[in-house]
């Protein structure tokens, strides 16, 4: 059993029983329970849908498809696209919501529905309940046959995004036309080769793809994660190239290799964008709980406000609008820029980091060891039968901020999103996982060895509870 209904959508492993797994069925009664909470809300009867290049995207993009247009739905199909493209699609259209049917990092026997509301964004946690309660009551009505909607494709989807980012006043075209950059791009067997291309050749850079064809078979672990990413790293060196491009497969995440073949950093990807839009433009920045502190450090030496949110894109995009934020993210490679729109999108990303790049006049590797370092630790804890996470989280926290023996207290305790433990520059995060029996634990400090052991002293803490 690997079906998740969630307040964002649905994602599982194809095949199987329906409600075990994700199958025609389970697409099918997800889509009509969408097109239903469109209705009662009053919004276009309009949606966008997109797919990625997956084994199991054309049948499930036919089901959902058909599915809305007996809902009375017309539905705009894009066919091979991205998620930031769909998202952008949908105010494009004046449409009322969007699809789009990506498992993003997951392996290729995985997809899922992710669903968008008006403006284009993840729908909010108060919106999803109310649709999985339709979903649960299967509370949906379909039209009579002359009220049938239809599909029309969307073909110049990608023309769409290229062309709004291009137009950003942020993005220097003609100079880095001048500058010729010469760029590999690991586009995982996904839509990345069809739309990261378009866009570096306008930007004027000389593209090579790796892992182009759009067969769902992806050539490794689709995660951009550097254990994954060696095939591209020694081809970055060997072509002598000027930087390595890997995306996810919905390309909402860019992940980056230097021209000496190193990694720059999931984490950096943000540090290195922020760092030049607080160059021209001043203002709050925002990232997850989990992402660097690197962040906070770029937005005190520009002397501008950082702001942390709970980590998920809509958290981190609800953060941003209330703060007014210039420029955000995640850790992860997810750049949101909101003067393009308010999702993590791995174009804009790209745009703008070349765009740092030419500012800094300096090779990637330079540019990276510019910034302040700081060594990151990813973990599971697994949680035995007998742990409550919420009251272990309650308990850690008391224990973490009680006063030493001099009666001060040297951590400083964030709860928002689980625990997070601030202690000077470094840090640890624990977050229970809403599929799995276990802790998230994340944790960064100035050296490994300072990352280590304070993953070692919350992880002692949590194997002594009680």
């Amino acid at each position: 059993m690997t079906l998740i209904k969630s307040i964002s959508g649905m994602r599982g492993t194809i095949g199987g029983k329906p409600g075990d797994n994700l199958t025609p069925l389970d697409a099918v009664e997800l889509a009509a329970a969408f097109g239903q909470w469109l209705k009662k809300r009053g919004l276009a009867a309009r949606i966008v849908i997109g797919r990625d290049g997956r084994i199991s995207g054309p049948m499930i993009s036919a089901l959902v498809a058909q599915t809305l247009c007996g809902m009375g739905m017309e539905v705009i199909d894009q066919g091979l696209s991205t998620t930031p493209t769909v998202a952008m699609g949908v105010p494009h259209h004046r449409a009322g919501g969007g699809i789009v049917l990506t498992a993003s990092h997951n392996p290729e026997q995985w997809n899922a529905l992710k669903l968008l509301n008006e403006k284009g964004e993840f729908i909010s946690a108060e919106d999803g309940r109310e649709l999985l309660e339709l979903l649960a009551d299967r509370d949906f009505t379909f039209a009579h046959v002359h009220e049938l909607g239809k599909i029309l494709p969307d073909p110049k989807a990608c023309d769409m995004h290229v062309q709004a980012i291009l137009e950003l006043e942020d993005v220097p075209v003609e100079t880095l036309r001048k500058r010729k950059f010469k760029v590999l791009v690991d586009a995982v067997n996904s839509t990345g080769a069809l739309y990261m291309p378009p866009l570096l050749e306008q930007l004027g850079c000389e593209v090579s793809l790796l892992n182009g064809e759009v067969n769902g078979r992806f050539a490794h672990n689709p995660e951009p994660l550097p254990e994954h990413l060696t095939h591209l790293a020694k081809a970055v060196k060997e072509q002598k190239a000027d930087l390595g491009i890997a995306v996810d497969p919905d390309v909402d995440r860019l992940v980056l290799v230097c021209e000496d073949g190193s990694m720059f950093g999931e984490e950096y990807t943000l540090v290195a964008v922020a760092d030049y839009i607080l160059s021209r433009t001043p203002g709050p920045v925002v990232s997850n709980l989990s992402s660097s502190q690197a962040l906070r450090d770029l937005a005190e030496r520009y002397g501008q406000e950082y702001h942390a949110s709970a980590v998920g894109e809509v958290h981190v995009v609800k953060k941003m609008k209330e703060t007014g934020a210039v420029i955000g993210g995640e850790g992860n490679g997810g750049i949101i820029f909101p003067k393009l729109h308010y999702g993590r999108d791995a174009m804009v990303g790209i745009a703008l980091f070349l765009a740092q790049l030419l500012r800094s006049g300096q090779t990637a590797s330079a540019l990276r060891a510019g910034y302040p370092h700081y060594d990151m630790i990813k973990d599971k804890i697994p949680l035995r039968a007998d742990m409550d996470p919420d009251a272990l989280l309650e308990q850690l926290a008391q224990r973490f901020s009680a006063p030493d023996a001099s009666g001060k207290t040297q951590n400083q305790i964030n709860t928002v999103d689980g625990l997070k433990i601030e202690r000077g520059k470094s840090w640890v995060h624990l977050r229970k996982s809403n599929t799995e029996p276990i802790l998230r634990l994340y944790a960064e400090a100035p050296t490994a060895e300072e990352a280590r052991s304070l993953a070692r002293e919350v992880a002692d803490a949590v194997a002594a509870w009680k």
